[in-house]
């Protein structure tokens, strides 16, 4: 069953198509990765699903019902939260604090009772321990690793609760040890029932973890299917070597 469908989508910055006719398919249930060379229109994709910039053509359907024209919180009120691929982390705030303003609930409006609600922080610190650093849950973020701040991000996408997560780059810079605890992560969440798009460009990472694949060149999707069905692909191969397989 398909929890997204993206349907003829287009974008343009200036008379320049970042995303021409995209259409594709997120299963529920699915790691699906979305891949393709730099300017392919991978992260357009993901900031016209998430709300962070609006159509020029196409729909976008999340369980049935359209979400393009939306806000980003009454997407993310809908079950989509995503990360970005450089962290959008509030430096002088802590990490329970950077969670705690994730929340559909209270959000921002936490930050300004006084003391944060108890459910939300109990939940915040739950997340910071699925993802192991609780130990830094009253550290300011500006204090952290860049590790530590994917890590921080990763958990913020959980505050929400959401069936749908958009993971831009989640192997991006770090090291193999955290990368091996990410994809964990991932895999545990999915076995529960969360549902993953992610964009990546660590091959071995994709085609390791996810199925299907989805290829994404010039705006358009070049190609889709199980990652070795991918890896054979002679127009695949082309579009990121730039000669015919």
């Amino acid at each position: 069953m398909s929890l997204l469908q993206i349907q003829r989508l287009s974008k343009s910055f200036g008379g320049i198509k970042a995303v021409n006719e995209c259409s594709f398919e997120v299963e529920k249930g699915s790691i699906t990765a979305l891949i393709g060379p730099n300017g392919a229109g991978k992260t357009t994709v993901f900031n016209l699903i998430s709300g962070l910039l609006s159509r020029d053509s196409g729909s976008i359907l999340f369980k049935g019902k359209r979400i393009d024209g939306l806000q980003p919180h009454q997407i993310t009120r809908k079950g989509i939260s995503r990360t970005f691929q450089i962290s959008r982390d509030l430096m002088e705030m802590t990490l329970l604090e950077n969670l705690i303003v994730q929340s559909p609930t209270s959000g921002f409006m936490d930050l300004f009772q006084g003391s944060m609600l108890q459910h939300e922080e109990e939940h915040a610190m739950e997340l910071l321990e699925f993802v192991g650093i609780t130990h830094l849950a009253y550290e300011k973020s500006r204090n952290l690793s860049y590790g530590q701040k994917k890590l921080m991000e990763f958990a913020a996408t959980l505050m929400a609760e959401p069936e749908l997560i958009l993971l831009d780059e989640p192997a991006g810079g770090v090291n193999p040890a955290l990368l091996d605890e990410i994809i964990e992560r991932i895999l545990l969440l999915n076995n529960q029932g969360i549902t993953f798009l992610i964009v990546e460009h660590n091959m071995d990472v994709v085609m390791n973890l996810c199925n299907p694949v989805i290829v994404m060149a010039y705006g358009e999707v070049l190609a889709q299917g199980a990652p070795k069905e991918i890896q054979n692909n002679s127009e695949v191969l082309e579009a990121y070597l730039g000669e015919p397989g």
